[in-house]
């Protein structure tokens, strides 16, 4: 007797943390190697740094919560929070920064809110925020791109990456490094963002950014495939920025850039497929989503634009992390079969 062949509809097997996180890891693969092809070594090494404390702190936090230390330490939620961080601070990170910020991340914005699925704030975001706050000059030692040194792969090797790391910060250090294009464009001394462009070697050299912002937006797209999140919050937040970048860029071209420069310079692309789409930390409905990115593509704009700060993803992320059961609150889907739910409070009339 020939069995029957059907196509649908199957029940799978739900994916687990550990397959997700997984495939997350996987997703971030094309952004390191950018970032270790313009940026030099630094990244892989705080990569591992930041791994090894991050596994250590999991362990020592489970332990005592008396929980079963292997199986947390296999759902990889570690790891991914880890390699946030590391992708977020500069290549040339001191140790001890790296140190504090998994530290904060696992520790306090994780585990001391209960763990995993707990925490209402994003860890990898809770802590780059605190190092930028209380660390503004190791914060912003980045690594100046290859491109600009003008010797090709005249970046530092692996053994001066690690002595810059672990041993200290040196002189000549100084000749591999250089602002970001968001500070570049943010601390112009008055300039139009014409004569910035021309005036800033930085600037003029700003395809490295581009390059790892599309090797992140490809990782993005990959999770998308692999309907690991939805597009909606990606989309709002990408949208939403570009939309009100268009319109401040049109209005006064001299004193705001263009779209694709916030867009493909900074932490945008990071931020829109790894960091806004935690399902811990962010709305949960479809509609919740897209209020939830619009929300940080206008904060984004804003605080890059008149702030204090050249980037705004991590700040963004938080406060909207705080609104995000607000945002649910209001925007719950109908249940079928029910009406439409009333918020508020509504008078009666006699």
């Amino acid at each position: 007797m020939s069995l029957i062949r059907i196509t649908s509809p199957h029940v799978h097997k739900p994916a687990s943390t550990a397959d997700v996180m997984r495939l997350v890891l996987l997703a971030t693969i094309p952004g390191v190697i950018a970032m270790t092809f313009f940026f030099g070594w630094g990244t892989l090494i705080n990569i591992a740094w930041a791994s090894l404390l991050a596994l250590t702190f999991e362990a020592v936090c489970v332990k005592t919560r008396a929980r079963p230390v292997s199986f947390y330490l296999k759902d990889n939620s570690a790891l991914v929070t880890a390699f946030l961080i590391a992708l977020a601070l500069p290549p040339f990170a001191p140790w001890w920064l790296t140190a504090v910020a998994v530290f904060v991340a696992i520790v306090i914005a994780k585990h001391l809110y209960g763990g995993m699925g707990q925490n209402p704030f994003n860890p990898a975001m809770v802590a780059y925020a605190l190092v930028l706050i209380s660390f503004p000059v190791e914060m912003t030692r980045w690594t100046a791109p290859f491109v600009m040194l003008g010797e090709g792969w005249n970046v530092a090797g692996f053994t001066d990456t690690l002595q810059l790391i672990f041993g200290g910060w040196s002189n000549t250090a100084d000749a591999f490094t250089a602002a970001t294009p968001l500070d570049e464009m943010r601390h112009r001394g008055g300039l139009t963002t014409e004569e910035a462009w021309r005036a800033s070697a930085v600037l003029a050299n700003v395809g490295a950014w581009h390059a790892v912002s599309a090797a992140y937006f490809m990782g993005g797209i990959f999770l998308l495939y692999k309907k690991i999140f939805t597009w909606h919050a990606p989309a709002a937040f990408l949208g939403s920025l570009a939309v009100i970048s268009t319109l401040f860029y049109l209005v006064a071209p001299d004193s705001y850039p263009d779209p694709f420069f916030h867009l493909t310079v900074g932490g945008t692309m990071l931020g829109a497929f790894f960091i806004i789409t935690d399902p811990v930390s962010s709305a949960t409905s479809n509609r919740g989503k897209i209020v939830f990115g619009i929300g940080i593509g206008v904060l984004v704009f804003t605080i890059r634009s008149w702030g204090n700060y050249p980037d705004a993803i991590a700040f963004s992320v938080l406060l909207l992390n705080l609104a995000a059961p607000f945002i649910d609150q209001y925007t719950q889907p109908r249940t079928y079969g029910h009406k439409q739910a009333k918020r508020g409070a509504k008078e009666k009339t006699s």
